[in-house]
Order: C-alpha cells, then structure tokens, then sequence
C-alpha cells in the first residue's frame, strides 16, 4: 500500500503552492459559478456545506468514524471540471494523515465512515487557493472521487476466507484477533509485563512468508504487537498457537519494511519460556 509521497498533489500543504501573482485574488464568486454549472450539466445531486465545499455521498461506509485528525487510506481519481484528471490512485490506495492535505479533504472526508464512497467539489479557497501547483492552475475547482477502505472489514473477511480454506478451528477475540491453539501448554502463563522466548514464522495469508523461522528469540510482551500481546496471554509455557492478526493489531496502515499497509499476518509461535 503506497504511503504519502510528494507526488501525490492531494495530500501536500496548501502552503507548498508557488506563487505567480494571484496570491490575492478571490476565486470564490468565479467557482461557485463554475461548480454550480458543473453540478446541473451532470445532473449531480449534490450538497453544499457553509465554507462552499459540495459533496455527495453514494456509500456512507459501516466502518470506523473519521475525524480531522484520524489516518485514512482512500482511492481517489482527481479532475477539473472540464475531465481533465491531474491525479488519481484508483488501482492502489494511499494512507495520510487528514491533517496534511487540502482544506476540502479534512472537511468532506469525515463526512463518510470507513468503507465510504462519494465526490467531493471543492473551490479553489478549500484547496490551493489563488497559486499555481504543478498541473493545477490558480484558482482552480478541483473535483474527486473517492472510496475510504475500511481494513477491519476487508481483513476479517480475509483472515475468515484463509481460516475456511485451511479447514482451521479458529477462535477470535473482541479486538478482532483470530487464533488456534494447538498445544495450550503446562507451563505458566505470560502477563502483559513478563519477558518470553519464542520460536515463530511470519507469513501472509497467501503463503508467502515475510520472517523466516526464528530460534529462542527473547521478546518484552509489552513491546511487541499488539497482537501478539492479546495472544501469547492465551497460551501457557510449553504450548503452540496461531496467530490471525488484522492490521489493526499487526503493522497498521503503513508499509512497514517488507510488510505492505493494511496487511493480515499469520504467525506459527512456540511459547519456550515464560519469565
């Protein structure tokens, strides 16, 4: 999953803009003009909210809450008013910050839960203002299409897809976890502040696998995923599981080193020792 890079014109500061001499002009009359004839040619119903952003939501999502300050990760395609795309991300998705893009993002995003879909028409004073950016002219009415995945969803239904594929009799847990309990073990059972040793493999639903089985590796319960912490409390000393962990409770939204965003992994974990 692509995470936030410089290329990607939506999610930069508006204050990254250049300036070219129209850094005080009022857009505002002009885009309403513009948006409002924008929504009658393309028979769009459409809302309005008081700063001017225009939207229309075609899923509101059964997923998370999003609020200004929340991390997202959403597939766009990014237009003018006349067609003309100047970004878009439709095939991959790109995880942010909401405090780090346009104005008519942090605005319309928290419109939808995670799961959403809809258009956000935004003016010029709710994205890049009276500068130029790269291919986006001064002034400009910038139109997107959006869908905000919702990992919880997607990754419960994927760790339920492997754990019926595999024929495995899986237990989860309140948070999400999924696991198997293969030997439950005679020895004591960890804490959330005791130390361990482990042997594991790391591997993703597919079979591909990310950490190579590693020998009596010493682990802080609470330093490791959290995942991981929920789970080796189930286990006592001596004893085998499986670990279905969703991303949530795994690496998150981001890549992590070889791990993509929003990704489910699977660990086969022997408890050697409990301390």
């Amino acid at each position: 999953m692509k995470s936030v890079c410089m290329a990607l014109l939506v999610v930069l500061f508006v204050s990254c803009s250049s300036d070219d001499g129209n850094s005080n002009k009022d857009y505002s009359l002009e885009n309403q003009e513009e948006i409002l004839s924008y929504i009658a040619t393309n028979n769009i119903d459409a809302e309005s909210t008081e700063s001017g952003l225009y939207y229309v939501i075609d899923e509101v999502g059964e997923g998370d809450a999003i609020t200004s300050t929340s991390d997202v990760t959403v597939k766009y395609k990014g237009y003018f008013t006349d067609g003309t795309v100047f970004d878009e991300n439709t095939e991959s998705a790109v995880s942010f910050n909401l405090q780090g893009v346009i104005e008519g993002w942090q605005e319309g995003i928290p419109m939808f839960n995670e799961g959403g879909s809809g258009l956000l028409i935004i003016p010029a004073h709710l994205a890049y203002g009276s500068n130029s950016y790269g291919g986006i002219p001064a002034g400009s009415v910038l139109v997107f299409e959006i869908e905000i995945i919702d990992y919880n969803a997607i990754n419960k239904q994927e760790i339920e897809d492997y754990i019926a594929e595999n024929d495995l009799n899986a237990m989860s847990t309140a948070s999400g976890l999924y696991y198997v309990i293969e030997e439950q073990g005679e020895g004591v059972r960890p804490t959330s502040t005791s130390t361990v040793t482990v042997n594991y493999e790391g591997y993703f639903t597919d079979g591909e696998i990310f950490a190579e089985r590693s020998a009596n590796l010493n682990l802080e319960i609470e330093d490791i995923l959290e995942g991981w912490q929920e789970g080796l409390q189930l286990l006592n000393e001596g004893g085998t599981m499986k670990l279905l962990i969703p991303s949530a409770l795994g690496y998150g939204r981001y890549d992590y080193s070889v791990i993509p965003g929003g990704s489910v992994t699977i660990f086969d974990i022997e408890l050697v020792d409990v301390n």
